[in-house]
Protein backbone atom coordinates (compact mmCIF):
# COMPACT_ATOMS: atom_id res chain seq x y z
CA UNK A 1 0.00 0.00 0.00
CA UNK A 2 1.20 3.38 -0.73
CA UNK A 3 -0.12 7.02 -0.01
CA UNK A 4 -0.39 10.12 -2.24
CA UNK A 5 -0.07 12.55 1.01
CA UNK A 6 1.57 10.70 3.68
CA UNK A 7 2.64 13.58 5.82
CA UNK A 8 -1.24 13.15 6.73
CA UNK A 9 -0.45 9.83 8.69
CA UNK A 10 1.54 12.17 11.27
CA UNK A 11 -2.25 13.13 12.55
CA UNK A 12 -3.03 9.15 13.87
CA UNK A 13 -2.03 10.00 17.36
CA UNK A 14 -5.16 12.10 17.04
CA UNK A 15 -6.79 8.79 17.53
CA UNK A 16 -5.65 7.69 21.22
CA UNK A 17 -8.15 11.21 22.27
CA UNK A 18 -10.99 8.87 23.33
CA UNK A 19 -8.89 6.89 25.78
CA UNK A 20 -8.09 10.43 27.31
CA UNK A 21 -11.79 11.56 27.67
CA UNK A 22 -12.56 11.30 31.19
CA UNK A 23 -15.69 9.67 31.73
CA UNK A 24 -18.86 11.24 32.91
CA UNK A 25 -19.02 11.48 37.32
CA UNK A 26 -21.57 9.60 39.44
CA UNK A 27 -24.87 10.53 40.58
CA UNK A 28 -24.27 13.12 43.52
CA UNK A 29 -26.96 11.11 45.93
CA UNK A 30 -24.94 8.12 44.92
CA UNK A 31 -22.66 6.08 47.37
CA UNK A 32 -20.50 3.97 43.67
CA UNK A 33 -18.17 1.91 46.57
CA UNK A 34 -21.73 -0.25 47.39
CA UNK A 35 -22.24 -1.21 43.79
CA UNK A 36 -21.21 -4.12 42.36
CA UNK A 37 -18.55 -4.54 39.27
CA UNK A 38 -20.77 -4.07 36.45
CA UNK A 39 -18.43 -6.20 33.81
CA UNK A 40 -20.72 -5.55 30.94
CA UNK A 41 -20.79 -1.85 31.13
CA UNK A 42 -17.58 -1.92 31.27
CA UNK A 43 -16.90 -4.29 28.44
CA UNK A 44 -19.25 -1.74 26.40
CA UNK A 45 -16.99 1.40 27.66
CA UNK A 46 -14.17 0.06 26.27
CA UNK A 47 -15.98 -0.98 22.89
CA UNK A 48 -17.13 2.30 22.33
CA UNK A 49 -13.63 4.31 22.76
CA UNK A 50 -12.40 1.56 20.02
CA UNK A 51 -15.11 2.92 18.02
CA UNK A 52 -14.01 6.22 18.23
CA UNK A 53 -10.22 5.57 18.17
CA UNK A 54 -11.14 3.62 15.07
CA UNK A 55 -13.09 6.27 13.08
CA UNK A 56 -10.45 8.88 13.82
CA UNK A 57 -7.93 6.63 12.00
CA UNK A 58 -9.63 5.54 9.39
CA UNK A 59 -10.58 9.36 8.51
CA UNK A 60 -6.86 10.37 8.78
CA UNK A 61 -5.57 7.60 6.48
CA UNK A 62 -8.83 8.30 3.92
CA UNK A 63 -7.04 12.12 3.99
CA UNK A 64 -3.54 10.43 3.13
CA UNK A 65 -5.50 8.85 -0.02
CA UNK A 66 -4.18 5.30 0.48
CA UNK A 67 -3.61 2.95 -2.67
CA UNK A 68 -2.35 -0.24 -3.98
CA UNK A 69 0.25 0.31 -7.07
CA UNK A 70 0.28 -1.07 -10.22
CA UNK A 71 1.81 -4.50 -10.46
CA UNK A 72 2.08 -7.32 -13.12
CA UNK A 73 1.06 -10.75 -12.82
CA UNK A 74 2.22 -13.55 -15.29
CA UNK A 75 -0.56 -15.40 -17.23
CA UNK A 76 -0.69 -17.87 -19.51
CA UNK A 77 -3.17 -18.35 -22.54
CA UNK A 78 -3.57 -19.53 -26.12
CA UNK A 79 -2.66 -17.15 -28.70
CA UNK A 80 0.37 -15.07 -29.88
CA UNK A 81 2.23 -11.77 -29.85
CA UNK A 82 1.23 -9.68 -33.01
CA UNK A 83 2.71 -6.67 -34.11
CA UNK A 84 -0.34 -5.14 -36.44
CA UNK A 85 1.69 -3.32 -39.23
CA UNK A 86 -0.68 -1.06 -40.76
CA UNK A 87 -0.20 1.25 -44.19
CA UNK A 88 -1.23 4.19 -43.86
CA UNK A 89 -0.50 5.53 -47.49
CA UNK A 90 -2.40 7.61 -49.53
CA UNK A 91 -3.45 4.32 -52.04
CA UNK A 92 -4.91 3.01 -48.76
CA UNK A 93 -8.16 5.71 -48.86
CA UNK A 94 -8.97 3.85 -52.54
CA UNK A 95 -10.90 0.95 -52.99
CA UNK A 96 -10.83 -2.42 -53.54
CA UNK A 97 -10.00 -3.40 -56.94
CA UNK A 98 -12.39 -6.20 -56.93
CA UNK A 99 -15.08 -4.11 -55.50
CA UNK A 100 -18.48 -3.29 -57.23
CA UNK A 101 -18.76 0.29 -58.79
CA UNK A 102 -20.56 3.14 -57.37
CA UNK A 103 -23.90 2.42 -57.83
CA UNK A 104 -24.13 -1.10 -59.07
CA UNK A 105 -27.24 -2.72 -58.25
CA UNK A 106 -26.16 -5.96 -56.07
CA UNK A 107 -28.82 -8.72 -55.12
CA UNK A 108 -29.32 -11.69 -52.90
CA UNK A 109 -26.68 -12.98 -50.04
CA UNK A 110 -24.10 -14.75 -51.34
CA UNK A 111 -20.72 -13.18 -51.72
CA UNK A 112 -21.66 -10.43 -54.08
CA UNK A 113 -24.09 -8.97 -51.49
CA UNK A 114 -21.34 -9.52 -49.15
CA UNK A 115 -18.84 -7.18 -51.53
CA UNK A 116 -21.84 -4.61 -51.57
CA UNK A 117 -22.52 -4.14 -47.59
CA UNK A 118 -18.84 -3.83 -47.05
CA UNK A 119 -18.02 -1.52 -50.18
CA UNK A 120 -20.87 0.66 -50.34
CA UNK A 121 -24.25 1.46 -49.05
CA UNK A 122 -27.02 3.65 -51.20
CA UNK A 123 -25.89 6.97 -50.80
CA UNK A 124 -22.51 6.67 -49.44
CA UNK A 125 -19.05 6.54 -51.30
CA UNK A 126 -17.27 2.85 -51.66
CA UNK A 127 -15.36 2.75 -48.35
CA UNK A 128 -11.43 2.89 -48.53
CA UNK A 129 -9.13 -0.16 -48.08
CA UNK A 130 -7.88 1.10 -45.06
CA UNK A 131 -11.14 1.79 -43.28
CA UNK A 132 -12.45 -1.73 -43.74
CA UNK A 133 -8.61 -2.91 -43.23
CA UNK A 134 -9.42 -1.47 -39.90
CA UNK A 135 -12.93 -2.57 -38.98
CA UNK A 136 -11.94 -6.45 -39.91
CA UNK A 137 -8.96 -5.83 -37.50
CA UNK A 138 -10.60 -4.71 -34.83
CA UNK A 139 -13.06 -7.94 -34.51
CA UNK A 140 -9.96 -10.02 -35.23
CA UNK A 141 -7.69 -8.17 -32.34
CA UNK A 142 -11.90 -8.89 -30.12
CA UNK A 143 -11.57 -12.23 -30.94
CA UNK A 144 -8.42 -13.36 -29.50
CA UNK A 145 -8.38 -12.34 -25.86
CA UNK A 146 -5.08 -13.98 -24.83
CA UNK A 147 -3.35 -12.61 -27.70
CA UNK A 148 -0.93 -9.26 -26.96
CA UNK A 149 -1.13 -6.48 -29.77
CA UNK A 150 1.22 -3.85 -30.38
CA UNK A 151 0.86 -1.56 -33.44
CA UNK A 152 3.03 0.74 -36.13
CA UNK A 153 1.59 2.67 -38.89
CA UNK A 154 3.79 3.68 -41.75
CA UNK A 155 4.23 5.50 -45.00
CA UNK A 156 7.72 7.27 -45.83
CA UNK A 157 8.53 6.66 -41.95
CA UNK A 158 7.22 4.10 -39.21
CA UNK A 159 5.12 5.14 -36.25
CA UNK A 160 4.83 3.06 -33.24
CA UNK A 161 1.88 3.99 -31.32
CA UNK A 162 0.91 1.11 -29.23
CA UNK A 163 3.24 -1.10 -27.03
CA UNK A 164 2.20 -4.35 -26.38
CA UNK A 165 -0.92 -4.76 -24.41
CA UNK A 166 -3.68 -7.30 -23.97
CA UNK A 167 -5.98 -4.22 -22.89
CA UNK A 168 -8.22 -4.42 -25.75
CA UNK A 169 -9.75 -0.78 -25.36
CA UNK A 170 -6.89 0.44 -26.10
CA UNK A 171 -6.33 -1.81 -29.10
CA UNK A 172 -9.29 -0.78 -30.50
CA UNK A 173 -8.36 3.19 -30.28
CA UNK A 174 -5.03 2.88 -31.66
CA UNK A 175 -6.89 0.83 -34.72
CA UNK A 176 -9.04 4.22 -35.04
CA UNK A 177 -7.44 6.40 -34.72
CA UNK A 178 -5.83 5.55 -37.97
CA UNK A 179 -9.47 7.33 -39.76
CA UNK A 180 -7.74 10.84 -38.83
CA UNK A 181 -6.41 12.58 -42.01
CA UNK A 182 -4.94 11.51 -45.24
CA UNK A 183 -2.30 9.14 -45.80
CA UNK A 184 1.10 10.49 -47.41
CA UNK A 185 1.82 9.49 -51.18
CA UNK A 186 4.99 7.25 -50.54
CA UNK A 187 5.82 4.63 -48.56
CA UNK A 188 8.89 2.06 -47.04
CA UNK A 189 7.74 -1.09 -46.10
CA UNK A 190 11.58 -1.88 -45.45
CA UNK A 191 11.88 0.63 -42.51
CA UNK A 192 8.37 -0.42 -41.53
CA UNK A 193 9.68 -4.08 -41.07
CA UNK A 194 12.59 -3.18 -39.26
CA UNK A 195 10.97 -1.05 -36.53
CA UNK A 196 7.94 -4.41 -35.99
CA UNK A 197 10.64 -6.71 -35.59
CA UNK A 198 12.20 -4.97 -33.54
CA UNK A 199 9.77 -4.18 -30.82
CA UNK A 200 10.51 -7.91 -29.94
CA UNK A 201 14.43 -6.85 -28.51
CA UNK A 202 14.69 -7.72 -25.17
CA UNK A 203 11.25 -9.37 -25.07
CA UNK A 204 11.59 -13.08 -23.61
CA UNK A 205 10.29 -15.80 -25.92
CA UNK A 206 7.03 -16.94 -24.59
CA UNK A 207 5.12 -18.04 -27.28
CA UNK A 208 4.70 -17.33 -31.15
CA UNK A 209 5.37 -14.11 -32.45
CA UNK A 210 3.48 -12.57 -35.24
CA UNK A 211 4.33 -9.56 -38.11
CA UNK A 212 1.14 -8.93 -39.66
CA UNK A 213 1.74 -6.34 -42.60
CA UNK A 214 -1.25 -4.69 -44.14
CA UNK A 215 -0.66 -3.26 -47.46
CA UNK A 216 -1.65 -2.70 -50.79
CA UNK A 217 1.68 -2.19 -52.47
CA UNK A 218 5.43 -4.05 -52.29
CA UNK A 219 8.80 -2.32 -52.12
CA UNK A 220 12.09 -2.76 -53.61
CA UNK A 221 14.63 -3.31 -50.80
CA UNK A 222 18.43 -2.81 -50.90
CA UNK A 223 20.93 -5.38 -50.11
CA UNK A 224 21.68 -3.79 -46.40
CA UNK A 225 17.85 -3.75 -45.27
CA UNK A 226 17.51 -7.35 -46.60
CA UNK A 227 19.95 -8.48 -44.67
CA UNK A 228 18.87 -6.92 -41.91
CA UNK A 229 15.07 -7.83 -41.72
CA UNK A 230 16.17 -11.52 -42.70
CA UNK A 231 18.80 -11.11 -39.18
CA UNK A 232 16.08 -9.82 -37.43
CA UNK A 233 13.22 -12.08 -38.37
CA UNK A 234 15.51 -15.30 -37.75
CA UNK A 235 17.32 -13.59 -34.43
CA UNK A 236 13.41 -12.94 -32.96
CA UNK A 237 11.54 -16.09 -34.52
CA UNK A 238 8.83 -13.69 -35.90
CA UNK A 239 6.46 -15.41 -38.96
CA UNK A 240 5.26 -12.37 -41.15
CA UNK A 241 1.86 -12.75 -42.63
CA UNK A 242 1.06 -10.46 -45.37
CA UNK A 243 -2.27 -9.21 -46.31
CA UNK A 244 -2.01 -7.89 -49.72
CA UNK A 245 -5.06 -5.53 -50.54
CA UNK A 246 -4.93 -5.35 -54.18
CA UNK A 247 -5.67 -2.03 -56.05
CA UNK A 248 -7.21 -1.39 -58.94
CA UNK A 249 -4.61 -2.37 -62.04
CA UNK A 250 -2.83 -4.25 -59.43
CA UNK A 251 -0.63 -7.07 -60.73
CA UNK A 252 -1.04 -9.14 -58.02
CA UNK A 253 2.10 -11.43 -55.93
CA UNK A 254 2.30 -13.48 -58.98
CA UNK A 255 3.06 -13.24 -62.84
CA UNK A 256 0.81 -14.25 -65.34
CA UNK A 257 1.28 -17.82 -66.40
CA UNK A 258 3.33 -17.22 -69.38
CA UNK A 259 4.87 -13.86 -68.23
CA UNK A 260 8.24 -13.63 -68.22
CA UNK A 261 10.67 -14.24 -65.54
CA UNK A 262 12.60 -11.25 -65.35
CA UNK A 263 8.78 -9.41 -65.85
CA UNK A 264 9.68 -9.52 -61.83
CA UNK A 265 12.25 -7.51 -61.15
CA UNK A 266 9.68 -4.37 -61.96
CA UNK A 267 6.92 -5.33 -60.14
CA UNK A 268 7.83 -4.30 -56.26
CA UNK A 269 4.53 -6.51 -54.97
CA UNK A 270 6.29 -9.66 -56.55
CA UNK A 271 9.95 -8.72 -55.51
CA UNK A 272 8.77 -8.34 -51.86
CA UNK A 273 6.59 -11.66 -52.06
CA UNK A 274 9.79 -13.18 -53.52
CA UNK A 275 11.68 -11.57 -50.69
CA UNK A 276 9.75 -12.86 -47.59
CA UNK A 277 9.99 -16.48 -49.55
CA UNK A 278 13.50 -16.83 -49.69
CA UNK A 279 13.66 -15.92 -45.94
CA UNK A 280 13.88 -19.44 -44.28
CA UNK A 281 11.35 -17.54 -42.04
CA UNK A 282 7.47 -18.25 -41.83
CA UNK A 283 5.60 -16.47 -44.06
CA UNK A 284 2.09 -16.71 -45.43
CA UNK A 285 0.30 -14.43 -48.08
CA UNK A 286 -2.96 -13.42 -48.21
CA UNK A 287 -4.25 -11.21 -52.30
CA UNK A 288 -7.54 -9.89 -50.75
CA UNK A 289 -9.41 -7.70 -53.68
CA UNK A 290 -12.27 -7.47 -51.73
CA UNK A 291 -13.39 -6.75 -48.39
CA UNK A 292 -15.08 -10.22 -48.35
CA UNK A 293 -11.30 -12.19 -49.36
CA UNK A 294 -9.88 -9.85 -46.49
CA UNK A 295 -12.13 -11.14 -44.12
CA UNK A 296 -11.74 -14.77 -45.16
CA UNK A 297 -7.84 -14.31 -44.77
CA UNK A 298 -7.66 -12.86 -41.42
CA UNK A 299 -10.17 -15.68 -40.80
CA UNK A 300 -7.45 -18.29 -41.41
CA UNK A 301 -4.76 -16.26 -39.58
CA UNK A 302 -7.26 -16.05 -36.53
CA UNK A 303 -7.21 -20.36 -36.87
CA UNK A 304 -3.52 -19.94 -36.47
CA UNK A 305 -0.98 -19.54 -34.28
CA UNK A 306 -2.81 -20.35 -31.06
CA UNK A 307 -0.30 -22.05 -29.32
CA UNK A 308 0.23 -21.96 -25.36
CA UNK A 309 1.45 -18.03 -24.32
CA UNK A 310 3.07 -16.59 -21.22
CA UNK A 311 3.13 -13.53 -20.62
CA UNK A 312 2.75 -10.28 -18.01
CA UNK A 313 -0.25 -8.57 -17.38
CA UNK A 314 -0.30 -5.11 -15.46
CA UNK A 315 -2.91 -4.73 -12.76
CA UNK A 316 -3.78 -0.96 -12.91
CA UNK A 317 -3.73 0.78 -9.46
CA UNK A 318 -6.43 1.04 -7.37
CA UNK A 319 -7.07 3.49 -4.84
CA UNK A 320 -8.07 2.39 -1.31
CA UNK A 321 -9.57 5.69 0.33
CA UNK A 322 -12.67 4.92 -0.17
CA UNK A 323 -12.66 1.84 1.99
CA UNK A 324 -11.34 3.72 4.66
CA UNK A 325 -14.11 6.48 4.33
CA UNK A 326 -16.91 3.39 5.09
CA UNK A 327 -15.26 2.17 8.00
CA UNK A 328 -14.96 5.28 9.45
CA UNK A 329 -18.73 5.79 8.49
CA UNK A 330 -19.18 2.99 10.26
CA UNK A 331 -17.80 3.48 13.38
CA UNK A 332 -19.88 6.91 13.63
CA UNK A 333 -22.98 4.91 12.66
CA UNK A 334 -22.24 2.98 15.78
CA UNK A 335 -21.43 5.64 18.05
CA UNK A 336 -24.86 7.58 17.14
CA UNK A 337 -26.66 4.12 17.81
CA UNK A 338 -25.01 3.76 20.96
CA UNK A 339 -25.76 7.39 22.02
CA UNK A 340 -29.04 7.47 21.28
CA UNK A 341 -29.90 4.30 23.30
CA UNK A 342 -28.02 5.76 25.78
CA UNK A 343 -30.21 6.27 29.32
CA UNK A 344 -29.94 9.52 30.30
CA UNK A 345 -29.52 10.45 34.18
CA UNK A 346 -32.12 11.77 36.21
CA UNK A 347 -31.55 15.47 37.75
Amino acid sequence: MSFGHAWVLWLLPLAALPWLAMPGGALSNAWPSMMSRDTASELLRWALRALASLAIAALVVALAEPYRPEYEVERVGKGAEIVLLLDRSRSMDQGFAGAPPKGAPVKGTGPEALDYYFSQTPGRLRESKGKVARQLLADFAAKRPDDLFGMIVFSTLPIRTLEFTQKHDAIRAAIEAGNIGRGLSETNIGLALQAALSTFEQRAYTGSRIALLVSDGGDRLDPDASERITHLARKHRVAIYWLYLRSANSPGLMLDAGEPPQNADSVPEVMLHRFFQSMGTPYRAYEAGTPQALQKAIESVNQLENLPITYLDTVPRRDLWGASCGIALACVALLLAANWLEIRRWA
